[in-house]
């Protein structure tokens, strides 16, 4: 088995010459970038100079520092993002502007520069190699009708392998989409999650399964196991993951065919876990909120910026042979997650292993209000023409089972 794409585009990153790829040479650089990175920031940005000076840091002498830097969220975006732009706004390239919902305020926006686009775009070349060969056809299921959206940036990189892209854009009509994708003939699908579900149960349903498929890319922060196992189902295509956020540059790492874990794009981006409660830095291979530290982006870096993202670091050298650092599956947002007045501790993660199993299902919301001093779970679902009065019998039953 070949080792990680992601091998091949961290060794000319960082200019190592003489393969193999180490974890020394990777932190080594690392190390370098991260000294260059507090020196850009304390120079260019009112923000970070501000909340350096506060801390007391003038410079650091290596990774073992990184715990002293200040944590950054999603609050500081909001109220100080253009504060920490570090160059000016023609320089700017894009900007993209990020709305809660239930959240008032400043939303939140990212600024990148053209290189920082550029470094997302030699990713997804790169980390795409895997799942797509040259020649075949590739249909997007993602934001692509604006120049540097995610679709129009993975369909450039395609095109740098001749790689044929069709940019379908979100899915809001699963049967038409299914359609469209029987229409096309795609060698291989990329999307969200659900919405690629949602797709491939629509075609199941209209009796026009996707057989030309022979790899799909799941595309989120966070991508529940019983939603891929159902695709794999489905599709009868092997099955890869991706872990990106606006945050971090729209990629932040992709699995190979082993399988184990998303190898991260270490030579743009330094990834670490942290307590989620106390702040306190945990070892690889502990669970706890992901934390990343962005290298080498020029427009607007984030410093120990906290995902939000509850999930660990994997240890040890990869089963394909890459020593490229892996993120285990993501298991879900941190503030997704209640504890009942019975102590019972449940969150989306819970009810997405749950439900989406249910034939039939296409999506769902969930809410949890109080009713008359009870708590209530209040749970809408999305499904098939004809299939709602069973699903919701089906997804009844699986809530009342559950401890």
């Amino acid at each position: 088995m070949r080792p990680s794409t992601l091998e091949t585009q961290i060794s000319r990153a960082i200019g190592s010459a003489n393969p193999p790829l180490t974890r020394a040479v990777i932190e080594d650089w690392q190390t370098e970038r991260l000294r260059g990175l507090v020196s850009y920031c304390r120079e260019r940005s009112p923000f970070y100079r501000r909340r350096l000076d506060a801390a007391g840091i003038t410079a650091i002498n290596g990774l073992a520092d990184l715990p002293a830097l200040p944590l950054t969220g999603e609050a500081e975006l909001r109220a100080h993002g253009n504060e920490m732009v570090c160059v000016g706004q023609d320089a700017v390239a894009r900007i993209v502007t990020l709305r809660s919902s239930g959240t008032t305020g400043a939303p939140k926006r990212l600024c990148f520069t053209d290189d920082d686009l550029e470094r997302t775009m030699e990713f997804f070349h790169i980390g795409i190699r895997h799942m797509v060969d040259p020649g075949q056809t590739v249909a997007i299921l993602l934001p692509g009708a604006t120049p540097d959206s995610t679709g129009h940036l993975l369909a450039r990189a395609l095109e740098r392998m001749q790689a044929t892209s069709h940019i379908l854009g979100l899915v809001t009509d699963p049967e038409q989409t299914a359609r469209d994708l029987a229409r096309l003939q795609p060698d291989v699908l990329v999307g969200f999650p659900v919405q690629l579900l949602a797709t491939a149960r629509a075609a199941a349903h209209l009796a026009n399964p996707l057989t030309t498929i022979r790899s799909t890319l799941l595309c989120s922060d966070y991508i529940p196991e019983s939603l891929q196992v159902e695709l794999q189902r489905l599709l009868g295509c092997e099955i890869f993951t991706h872990y990106g956020t606006t945050e971090t540059g729209l990629g932040g790492g992709v699995d190979c065919p082993a399988h184990c874990g998303c190898h991260l794009r270490e030579a743009d981006l330094l990834f670490e876990t942290i307590d989620p409660r106390t702040t306190a830095p945990l070892a690889v291979g502990e669970w706890g909120e992901i934390v990343f530290t962005t290298l080498t982006r020029t427009g607007m870096p984030l410093i120990r910026y906290r995902s939000g993202d509850y999930g660990r670091l994997l240890p040890g050298v990869c089963a394909c042979g890459s020593v490229v650092r892996r993120l285990d599956r993501v298991l879900g947002r941190i503030d997704q997650i209640r504890t009942l007045e019975n102590s019972v501790r449940l969150g989306m993660p819970d009810l997405d292993e749950l439900l989406f199993p249910i034939p039939g299902l296409l999506d769902f919301t969930a809410r949890l209000t109080a009713i008359n001093g009870r708590e209530t779970l209040n749970l809408r679902l999305t499904t098939l023409p004809g299939c709602g009065e069973k699903a919701q019998r089906q997804c009844e039953e699986a809530v009342r089972r559950h401890p």
